[in-house]
């Protein structure tokens, strides 16, 4: 009885799961009855260009290449290979942006992008990572994609690109199948100019051929597709964190070496191991960044290696309470710049002063018994001309 409810309970799950992200892209919509029961409809527009594709059928503006076609194309595993390379250099290249004084390969129209959220330069300094940056560099890799791509769409206009016909041609291309090469002769000005800034990403490949320039896409081009929430597009994790505090990251990556760093302190590398410490020292460090702790913790528990990701908890609990104590640490003294009054004429002045700071919410502190009081700095002029006042 057990063995057969469980699958029962199991389908039950994945439909309900099934339906709320059919409602959540708004092609079912919800209704309940008088008698409290739950209906869905077909979203009328969807429901009218289904029935248009079912009865007149549909195809995709383009074919791709022939299979008979002289041009050798890469394979799945060397198309995926090309995308992490792009994927990582990009990243790579936002990391250590202080030191470079270009980001190499990277179009005008995306540097924007960085720049907007995720980079700041003022007039002397280099570019530098912002809180947002920092944080964007510990999102998995399908949460970095949409932020960009979102940013991507929010800068249309700027280059005179209706964001609308963007954000078609970006959801065509994720129904394109992924290792097939298609014509560029096929796309419109505005979609080459955007299938250039997108193989910077290594969401396609460009190919030249001796007529003809062909766009291949990759994963990262067709998981566009796909909700955040699907788990069936992580990657592998890397990362063994033991209860002492240290990392064993087995990777080749240089990206995850760059990543480790932003709160850990790095012991050594070798070719296909970075092995790194958790430190208070490494962890202030990113907390001032603008880091927080269960950012830390879920980029751990998300790029846990396959040996320790089965555990429960993944990450030990004492090295997550202690990163999570040691941001509160961080967090218990809050700085606010003052100003210190003392020797009033009378106590008159002295209590009036107070009422003032009050009514201005700025009295920090005061000392009734010597008449002593702080208030904050922003109200400082303000309460000196209040005492010159008194004084008349």
């Amino acid at each position: 009885m057990s063995s057969s409810a469980r699958p029962f309970s199991d389908g039950v799950s994945k439909h309900k799961v099934a339906i709320d992200r059919l409602i959540q892209l708004r092609i079912l919509s919800e209704a309940v009855d008088r008698k409290k029961e739950t209906s869905y409809r077909l979203n009328p527009t969807f429901q009218s260009n289904l029935r248009k594709h079912i009865i007149y059928g549909g195809v995709l503006p383009r074919e791709p290449l022939p299979s008979n076609n002289a041009i050798k194309l890469p394979s799945l595993q060397e198309l995926e290979t090309y995308a992490l390379q792009q994927w990582e250099c990009f990243l790579l290249q936002l990391i250590n942006s202080a030191q470079a004084d270009k980001l190499i390969g990277i179009s005008s129209s995306m540097m924007k992008i960085f720049q907007r959220g995720l980079l700041t330069q003022r007039d002397r300094d280099g570019p530098r990572l912002t809180e947002s940056g920092f944080q964007f560099l510990l999102m998995d890799t399908n949460a970095q994609l949409w932020y960009i791509i979102r940013e991507y769409i929010t800068n249309a206009e700027e280059r005179d690109v209706d964001p609308a016909d963007l954000i078609s041609f970006l959801l065509e291309l994720s129904f394109h199948a992924t290792g097939e090469a298609y014509n560029i002769n096929t796309l419109t000005e505005v979609q080459r100019n955007t299938i250039k800034d997108l193989a910077d990403l290594g969401l396609v490949k460009l190919l030249q051929g001796r007529k003809d320039a062909w766009f291949i896409p990759t994963k990262l081009a067709t998981n566009l597709s796909v909700s955040l929430a699907d788990s069936s597009a992580r990657k592998e994790g890397f990362v063994m964190v033991e209860t002492n505090f240290r990392m064993y990251a087995y990777s080749t990556s240089k990206l995850h070496a760059e990543i480790l760093r932003l709160f850990a302190r790095v012991e050594y590398q070798l070719p296909n191991l970075v092995v790194a410490g958790i430190t208070k020292e490494s962890l202030y460090s990113a907390f001032e960044n603008g880091i927080t702790a269960e950012q830390i913790i879920s980029f751990l528990q998300q790029n846990a290696h396959p040996r320790v990701a089965d555990r429960i908890p993944s990450v030990p609990e004492n090295v997550s309470d202690q990163i999570r104590l040691w941001e509160m640490d961080l967090n218990r003294v809050e700085m606010t710049p003052g100003h210190f009054y003392d020797e009033f004429p009378s106590r008159e002045v002295f209590e009036a002063a107070c009422d003032f700071g009050r009514e201005w919410g700025a009295l920090l502190w005061e000392d009734s018994k010597k008449m002593r009081l702080i208030v904050k700095s922003e109200i400082h002029t303000q309460m000196r001309d209040f005492l010159h006042s008194q004084s008349k």
